[in-house]
């Protein structure tokens, strides 16, 4: 018994350190050498203090500045933690909310959300990226069209000219991956950084 247990403990140990230690710290070392920024979060910083992620939505609540997409994200309730509460962009707990088309809280979550978007600009349709939340709940991106929807209030917010903040947008939409992968589409960190760059803080 004995000649068969060596061998299945000296593989587990040997596949044990392959890919449990020296695989990891491989990785990890190329992608610090090669990919230092990706590796280490897409970290964005402003006046040496981090203020978010390229990657990594985050909420913006003032009308000054352009907000991202819902998020479902949920986080520990701080007074009972058996229990979950919204969390927007919890980076922790990545997930949808998991309701299907029939949900009666979904549906009255997205009419609520339309409404209160058509109250911001009752001109204009609202685009659909407002009013629902992603796969992950931590996009951080826009459509092209959902910023555009927002642009006018955040002029009124600022006192800036409709047109400027309009232009504003359609400068920071990056084209689709290599030409052809997924849609053009608006980073709402990004935006608004060049929009405080703008002035009128």
């Amino acid at each position: 018994m004995l000649n068969h247990l060596r061998p299945a403990l000296v593989l587990l140990g040997a596949f044990t350190l392959l890919t449990g230690v020296a695989y990891p710290f491989a990785m990890t070392g190329v992608a610090q050498a090669v990919f230092p920024k990706q590796a280490n979060g897409s970290l964005v910083e402003q006046d040496g203090k981090v203020i978010g992620s390229s990657v990594m939505g985050q909420s913006f609540v003032s009308d000054r500045y352009f907000q991202s997409r819902p998020s479902a994200t949920v986080g520990p309730d701080p007074a009972d933690s058996s229990r979950s509460i919204s969390a927007p962009y919890n980076a922790a707990n990545s997930g949808g909310s998991n309701y299907g088309p029939t949900s009666k809280a979904l549906i009255e979550r997205v009419q609520a959300d339309v409404e209160a978007r058509k109250a911001q600009n009752p001109s204009q349709p609202v685009p659909m990226d407002l009013v629902t939340t992603s796969a992950s709940g931590l996009d951080p991106h826009l459509s092209p069209e959902a910023a555009l929807f927002q642009a006018d209030r955040v002029a009124r917010a600022r006192g800036l000219a409709p047109d400027r903040v309009r232009e504003l947008v359609e400068r920071t939409v990056e084209p689709r991956t290599l030409g052809l992968l997924g849609e053009p589409r608006v980073n709402v960190l990004a935006l608004n950084l060049a929009l405080d760059e703008l002035g009128a803080r």
